[in-house]
């Protein structure tokens, strides 16, 4: 049924109730639904805020079809030729628009994007308005592969759900308004198709830097940020780390996806970026927050004033308020391209895996390649109380950070290592606790969390200082006995003496935390069949 549908939603643009737009006419069909702030940039809302990770299910072979599906998959999966059945005749009659764009801008690799959007609800066009500010123009000279969604989002909620056919590069949205479900719904076949050419799909930004070294000469490094959301991936991808002496500087490239090659160049995907806005501060964030105060700037359900005042502060809408900004907003730290070079063109590749724990884990540590595989398969952070109180302080792991990986871990965790191996010195691997320190949590009769010590927390200048001091090579590493990787002795800019864990705990507390955190890494890591073993057993 599948391929028939496929073969149907090509045909979409040959029917009558279909209408072709550009980006200008998007551009002229949303901004009635926007609301104007006071710096002349666009504000919009949809009624679903978040993925809708719950009600997605992978079709295909068992390389990647949904494993252990949930009861509610089960439904889906059980009525997929029925909800396609269903879909395909709507289509024939519903007001649609097309909207083509591209990933990447490269002479290789290109997916093209076919996007068939309902407007029955005319607001919804601000859906394919958004998504488009990503991405570049489309042309039918471009490599390719083709890419198909079709996005539906006044169908009725109790049947809200999202079909993958990777293999077939289709995506079927239903029931969801939210930007970020286009967006992912495109790049998650794109990050297929990238597999299946030989390429590691990353959920990860990218930039280089140039940094001053001790001699007086510079050095230019590729930089590849690792982290689930709300670590701090976008927060570093576009932070300068206070790199401003003579000839120092970085060039932004990409913060969500990228396309990891064999010889260490990234290629990049979007033109624009999606960022998140919660808790954004001049002080900290200072050229994310001054893209976003022009007018080309277009949010998403993010507190907007009577008086048109955007507010970071106010999550009275929700924690995930968004904010689409093309990359030249953030000039002068970025130039026309958004690859990553090999790295034989640059001085190295820092790859960097920010993780948020609070507890003993140190606020940074240097990774041989078996320890930086680990980390690559762990893609770890925690639960906080934000996201699902009962299971605030518990471990999430996601291989690769990537929630949108297709098919087998093992093979990227394996070529994650077979890389850093291959490119010997000219790959440093690092892990950051964009958490902090000294937390004890219990929980009480009810199952709640009880906070009986607050975790001392990293703040972004000392973190910016740290990665500062990789990028200039003025760190001095010295063996970290618990985890066996390295830690700095000290680091200009940060006294990384506040977050020792003696300071918080005694020894047996401290022990404790450790051992529970060893044991949680073993078994997590042994549930990969075929995952090279000296990566299993890396991080003790």
């Amino acid at each position: 049924m599948e391929q028939h549908f496929l073969e149907f939603v090509k045909t979409l643009p040959d029917r009558e109730n279909v209408r072709s737009l550009s980006l200008a006419e998007l551009d002229q069909e949303a901004r009635p639904y926007g609301r104007i702030t006071s710096n002349q940039s666009l504000s919009y809302f949809s009624n679903v805020r978040n993925r809708n990770a719950r009600d997605t299910v992978v079709f295909g072979s068992d390389r990647v079809a949904t494993k252990k599906p949930t009861e509610r998959q089960k439904t889906i999966q059980e009525k997929k030729d029925q909800t396609l059945k269903a879909v395909e005749a709507y289509l024939q009659r519903a007001p649609l628009i097309r909207v083509q764009r591209t990933i990447g801008d490269n002479k290789s690799f290109n997916p093209k994007c076919n996007l068939f959007l309902s407007v029955q609800r005319s607001d919804n066009i601000r859906q394919a308005c958004l998504w488009s500010h990503t991405l570049r123009e489309y042309s039918s000279r471009d490599a390719g592969p083709e890419l198909y969604q079709v996005c539906i989002p006044e169908w009725p909620e109790e049947e809200r759900q999202v079909l993958v056919f990777p293999e077939l590069n289709l995506n079927v949205v239903l029931g969801i308004d939210y930007v970020g479900e286009v967006k992912m719904g495109f790049l998650r076949m794109a990050m297929w198709d990238a597999k299946e050419a030989g390429m590691l799909s990353l959920h990860a930004g990218s930039k280089t830097v140039t940094a001053r070294q001790a001699s007086g000469s510079t050095k230019r490094y590729g930089m590849i940020f690792f982290g689930l959301s709300g670590t701090g991936k976008t927060t570093h991808s576009c932070h300068n780390h206070g790199l401003n002496a003579r000839g120092e500087g970085m060039d932004i490239l990409q913060d969500d996806i990228v396309f990891l090659a064999n010889d260490g160049s990234a290629l990049g995907t979007e033109r624009g970026f999606y960022l998140k806005t919660e808790g954004l501060h001049p002080e900290t964030q200072a050229v994310v927050w001054k893209a976003l105060a022009g007018p080309e700037a277009l949010f998403e359900n993010v507190m907007l004033t009577d008086g048109g005042e955007v507010d970071y502060a106010d999550l009275s809408l929700g924690g995930n308020g968004r904010a689409v900004i093309p990359r030249e907003s953030m000039a002068p730290h970025v130039g026309p391209n958004i690859d990553l070079p090999p790295a034989s063109e640059l001085d190295g590749l820092i790859v960097a895996f920010i993780t948020r724990r609070m507890t003993v884990l140190p606020i940074v540590s240097k990774l041989n390649a078996e320890q930086a595989a680990a980390a690559f398969m762990l893609g770890e952070s925690v639960e906080t109380s934000a996201g699902d109180p009962r299971r605030a302080g518990e471990s999430v792991r996601v291989v690769g950070t990537n929630p949108f990986l297709l098919g087998s871990e093992s093979e990227e965790g394996n070529w994650f290592y077979d890389f850093v191996k291959r490119n010997g010195d000219r790959v440093q691997c690092y892990l950051l606790n964009t958490g902090g320190v000294g937390e004890i949590m219990e929980r009480d009769a009810q199952g709640r969390p009880v906070i009986k010590q607050k975790v001392s927390r990293i703040a972004i200048p000392e973190m910016a200082a740290i990665i500062r001091g990789i990028a200039r090579n003025t760190i001095e590493w010295q063996k970290e006995p618990q985890f066996g990787t390295l830690v700095p002795k000290q680091v200009e800019g940060a006294d990384l003496g506040k977050y020792d864990p003696a300071r918080f705990y005694t020894k047996e507390q401290a022990a404790d935390y450790v051992q529970r955190l060893k044991d949680e890494r073993r078994k997590y890591l042994a549930g990969f069949p075929g995952l090279n073993p000296a990566v299993v057993k890396a991080l003790g």
